[in-house]
């Protein structure tokens, strides 16, 4: 306790908390048509591949967006890019509310959407900004677990939708985002760290490394994994297993609750046996967690237990490529983050068309399941090939910090 109370001592506390609750509350509503996609499904009639779509495009606009937030923040300040931005996603839901008919407008609305998932990386910047370097990894741990938000969008958003319909749950969240934005205005402060301050070559010059790709390509499965099963699972629950639309929520919740939670975790576990260790650990449980959700389709009990252990595995995944991220780039840690965080969001576009594709064309969520199941095994594969250097040059075996001699 008392270490946590120096890390807090540290840098602004209050600047930290306000990160964490702006990026949960842009979580949640990234995911928010996934919380409602039985509803949606039912009221537009759509085929899996149609519904695999409009849960595909909030992902992979927020991950494209989340750059030009990014430089958008090198121009007026890190804070003031939040408010923007909050102030987008309320034009946004107010689009939800007032505007969608169609199926057009649905995929016009998850555009739209993407603004809320670009926050990633200028809320952990913001949130590490004003700590030291020792204490930006755990710094940006905290930020990151905001991911809780797409639980609390699972739990909330379907018995809203049943109660007072689909879209008057746009409705409420404009008017939820604005109390982050009160919180941003009143607690937080513009950081002086230089790394945020970097330029655009700075940003991009990870991706000139085969490191920053490895990395990228980890994520894309971990945090990728993470938000598009967490997008897709309110559907998987209701059409699979018939529960209601608010019990799929609601199943929905355990398992991103559970991935938010051990996020934290795998960045401590890291530091302790190291972030290549907890990695390999990771992506074994992964790959046979998806197969077991995949071959248990005719048991809800054991479907929930097996996404609990791989929501598990996938949220301590996150934590540990982020306890390595300060170790591989010291000098310019949030700038590489973001950019990885950028790139590795982008996997989680792809999980729900997979799986709407795999049911329409085969009749069957299980390829969908065994082609992630084989994407964790080929990144665990390059992880053991590329730790050989990693462990020659700047970081320990498994992947701990170097202890530097006095």
């Amino acid at each position: 306790m008392s270490g946590f109370r120096t890390f807090l001592q540290s840098g602004h506390a209050p600047t930290l908390g306000a990160a964490f609750f702006y990026f949960a509350c842009s979580c949640g509503i990234w995911v928010i048509n996934g919380a409602m996609a039985p509803f949606l499904s039912e009221h537009f009639e759509l085929t899996p591949a149609q519904k695999g779509l409009m849960l595909s495009i909030p992902i992979v606009a927020g991950s494209l967006m989340r750059f030009p937030l990014g430089l958008l923040a090198q121009y007026i300040g890190r804070k003031n890019a939040t408010l923007v931005e909050m102030v987008g996603i309320v034009l946004a839901m107010l689009y939800g509310y007032f505007a969608v008919d169609s199926f057009g407008d649905l995929l016009a609305m998850g555009v739209l959407l993407g603004i809320a998932g670009a926050s990633f990386g200028v809320a952990l910047s913001l949130g590490s900004g004003s700590f030291p370097p020792r204490y930006k990894g755990l710094a940006m741990g905290l930020v990151g677990a905001g991911n809780i938000g797409t639980a609390v969008a699972a739990l909330l958003a379907p018995p809203l939708a049943q109660a007072y319909g689909w879209q008057a749950v746009y409705g409420f969240a404009a008017i939820g985002i604005l109390v982050p934005m009160v919180v941003m205005v009143v607690f937080a402060r513009e950081p002086d760290d230089v790394d945020a301050h970097a330029s655009l070559r700075d940003h991009v010059a990870c991706l000139f490394e085969k490191d920053g790709w490895a990395f990228s390509l980890i994520y894309a499965v971990t945090f990728g994994g993470f938000i598009g099963l967490a997008t897709f699972l309110p559907s998987y629950f209701h059409d699979q297993f018939g529960v209601s639309k608010v019990e799929a929520g609601q199943l929905t919740m355990l398992a991103a609750f559970m991935g938010a939670v051990t996020r934290i975790f795998g960045g401590w576990l890291s530091d302790h046996w190291g972030g290549v260790n907890t990695l390999t650990a990771v992506l074994v449980v992964i790959s046979l967690s998806l197969l077991m959700c995949g071959l248990s389709n005719g048991s809800l009990a054991l479907t929930v237990l097996f996404f609990l252990v791989c929501f598990a595995a996938l949220g301590a995944g996150n934590g540990a490529l982020f306890q390595l991220v300060p170790l591989r780039w010291p000098a310019s840690t949030a700038v590489a983050g973001s950019m990885i965080g950028e790139l590795g969001a982008l996997g989680g576009g792809l999980i729900p068309a997979s799986m709407g594709l795999s049911q329409q064309h085969t009749g069957s969520y299980f390829t969908g399941f065994a082609v992630f199941a084989a994407c964790a095994l080929a990144m665990l594969i390059m992880l053991r090939f590329m730790q050989i250097r990693w462990t020659r040059t700047w970081a320990e075996r498994g992947g701990r910090a170097r202890m530097v001699a006095a």
